[in-house]
């Protein structure tokens, strides 16, 4: 049987600790694991597999999740966050929520409403190029796209980009967006430098970290170390990931067409990336984290050899198990697993938690928390 998990009772809620005068590796004798966290799951940036990632460590802990009123799936995204929008927040049937981490457009003061003042912030961000060519093809039906021939034809011609158009943003500084602030700027505005400025500022007082998912391994390393987990917490296998068909190269000269599009992401980008690394070799160290990095890889390999069919992501017409077959979106092909058939019940339990895709486990918690529901709820799970 696996051990994927340590004993919830052995742990004790931490209060984050400041990145910025950490000197040595944090550990289970000067720290307790957080279990306190907000999470803005940004789009395109890896983000799924993260929030499987907190999804797994809080039901193992039988800690309650800050998840959407009634049958949402989402916070209310695109609308500006509220406190309301959380299930047992207004009606008082929640006491205490420990992980908030649905996607939601992020405003600091209604979510400090709901979670506790010792909350742990963090998010994710990716390279502004590569989320662009993921996001075409994976909103590919949405009006801001919907008419374009192909990502090159549709930053050829952004003079008919309309901002009115219903989730216009995710074609427009969607990193910014998300984050709360307006997205509507490119390179060449005169106000770009000064709301990137702002922008920046406002993140660095609001997250605790900043992750990179170019480097998704090492940031998981880091999360480890400042909230105290351990290796097992932080494995995981790619989730929402789009099949290598449906990718495609982008050249230098679209490459700099999209970042000067998205210059407030590129801006964001740039900055978070650097204090990344400034905050890695802070906390961890380079030697460490290249050694922490190779036993999490040495981990991954063993749980798929363990968990999965083929030991890898299949194409959605290869997956079995319907309850598990991962939501599709425009032209991408969203990929999933099938678990090997002869584990026993406890091992294909956790295998399972490790592959269940975002739509599904969110329903799963929200019967968990929510049994009342959970008819209704059923009824919301996708084919």
């Amino acid at each position: 049987m696996l051990n994927f998990f340590r004993d919830s009772e052995t742990e004790r809620r931490g209060v984050p600790p400041d990145l910025n005068s950490v000197a040595e590796v944090p550990n289970t004798a000067t720290c307790h694991p957080q279990s306190h966290i907000v999470f803005l799951k940004t789009h395109k940036t890896a983000s799924s597999t993260v929030l499987n990632i907190l999804y797994r460590y809080g039901e193992s802990r039988n800690l309650t999740f800050a998840l959407p009123v009634g049958q949402a799936m989402h916070l209310f995204y695109p609308k500006l966050f509220e406190s309301r929008f959380v299930e047992g927040f207004s009606s008082g049937r929640v006491k205490e929520f420990h992980i908030m981490c649905n996607h939601m457009r992020f405003r600091k003061a209604e979510v400090a409403k709901v979670m506790p003042e010792d909350t742990f912030y963090f998010s994710i961000i990716r390279h502004p190029v590569t989320i662009m060519e993921s996001g075409f093809n994976y909103f590919k039906a949405m009006p801001a796209f919907s008419n374009s021939r192909s990502l090159e034809d549709f930053l050829d011609n952004t003079n008919h980009y309309k901002d009115s158009a219903p989730w216009s943003f995710l074609a427009h500084n969607n990193l910014a967006f998300d984050f709360g602030f307006d997205h509507n700027v490119t390179a060449d505005a005169e106000d770009h430098e000064e709301k990137a400025k702002r922008a920046v500022a406002a993140i660095e007082r609001d997250f605790h970290l900043i992750l990179v998912s170019e480097y998704f391994d090492e940031s998981m390393i880091l999360l480890k170390h400042v909230l105290c987990w351990s290796l097992e917490d932080v494995v995981s296998f790619k989730l929402n990931i789009r099949s290598n068909r449906t990718r495609h190269q982008i050249s230098p000269n679209t490459a700099e067409k999209i970042k000067r599009w998205n210059a407030l992401d590129w801006s964001l980008y740039l900055h978070f990336n650097a204090t990344f690394w400034q905050k890695a070799d802070s906390v961890v160290g380079r030697e460490q984290m290249k050694s922490e990095v190779s036993q999490l890889r040495e981990l991954q390999v063993k749980l798929a050899n363990t968990c999965l069919k083929g030991g890898g992501a299949v194409d959605p017409s290869q997956v079995k198990d319907a309850s598990l077959k991962p939501f599709q979106a425009g032209t991408a092909v969203i990929q999933g697993y099938n678990l090997k058939p002869d584990l026993d019940n406890q091992t294909r339990k956790q295998c399972q938690r490790l592959i269940t895709p975002e739509l599904q486990y969110t329903l799963h918690l929200k019967s968990l928390q929510f049994p009342v529901q959970q008819t209704q709820v059923k009824r919301m799970v996708p084919p």
